[in-house]
């Protein structure tokens, strides 16, 4: 396969306004579809001049100045394209989401090499290589299931980081706990590393971790669990199953947050065996809302609950008969 290759060309002319400010500030300001971090890598090689010469990041400006950028991107990481088939919800020039399944780990690491979200979307489009993290913005863990936007431009990329650090992307999940709910709220608590195991997360005192916030609220309550809807405000490592676990109401299914399955108080058999046999934590991202990084118009896309979710909340229903 040919490696894919894409070269950016812009040009820009500084004002007397920018008399002053660092080179980057400048180029930041008249090239807003990409990073800092990547304009000061395009500095430093020589992919972005002022009036034909290279310069430095820190470079104080006159204004008048003419800033070319000229660059090739290049594959960003030496991953493999695999034939790994996905459900697309809505695909332009711009932008993919995908309705991921259970068990579809979304980024190569150790033990998951291949067989990844990553590796699908490059036997979809090569280009995705020239991308940070081919295209990847945000994360959902192995096995919860739901909406996730790829980018599938480095413009694009830019602008939907900088949404979900402003905390307007909107994101809905789907969940069934444990326990009997008394009603909606809100849990604002930060998420760090476990202090004793380094593979989980866990709430942490202020200044340990990040902040976190979740919102929450009812949607079924059975005899000994309840469906929840979920919204995010800030986008922690498993953030929704830390923080219902720290409310004592982690997720059916959850074998890293629900600590050892107990059975129900007379629950029946049939239910004892859906609830034992659910396969991964009952989660799953059912909504999802952005601006267009291009278009500006708002977009909001919705998938339903997948089959295992569906039987589980069957199974809760039977038993209440």
């Amino acid at each position: 396969m040919s490696t894919p290759e894409q070269t950016i060309q812009k040009s820009a002319v500084s004002t007397p306004e920018h008399r002053g400010l660092r080179l980057d500030q400048v180029a930041s300001e008249l090239f807003p579809d990409f990073s800092r971090s990547q304009l000061q890598q395009w500095i430093k090689s020589g992919d972005l001049t002022v009036n034909q010469k290279t310069a430095k990041a820190k470079d104080k400006l006159y204004g008048g100045e003419q800033l070319v950028l000229n660059a090739q991107l290049q594959p960003q990481g030496e991953w493999l394209a695999e034939d790994i088939p996905l459900d697309i919800v809505f695909e332009d020039e711009h932008l993919l989401v995908i309705n991921k399944p259970a068990g579809l780990v979304v980024h190569p690491a150790a033990g998951n090499y291949t067989g990844t979200l990553l590796n699908a979307l490059l036997n979809l489009n090569d280009q995705q290589s020239l991308l940070p993290r081919a295209g990847i913005v945000h994360r959902l863990d192995k096995d919860t299931t739901g909406l996730m936007v790829v980018a599938k431009t480095l413009q694009a990329h830019n602008d939907l980081i900088a949404q979900l650090q402003e905390r307007s992307v909107s994101r809905e999940y789907e969940a069934v706990a444990i326990g009997t709910m008394t009603g909606g709220g809100c849990v604002d608590a930060p998420i760090g590393r476990h202090p004793k195991m380094r593979t989980h997360m866990a709430v942490v005192k202020e200044g340990d971790g990040k902040e976190a916030v979740t919102h929450y609220r009812l949607v079924q309550r059975f005899t000994n669990h309840t469906h929840v809807r979920l919204k995010l405000e800030t986008g922690r490592t498993h953030q929704i199953r830390v923080h219902m676990a720290h409310i004592r109401h982690p997720l059916v299914g959850d074998n890293t947050y629900a600590g050892r399955f107990k059975i129900p108080k007379g629950a029946s058999p049939e239910l004892i065996e859906a609830l034992k046999g659910f396969p991964r934590q009952a989660l799953h991202a059912q909504s999802l809302g952005l601006v267009h990084p291009v278009s500006g118009e708002y977009m909001e896309w919705e998938v339903d609950l997948p089959e295992d979710m569906l039987a589980l909340l069957e199974a809760l229903e039977a038993a209440e008969e």
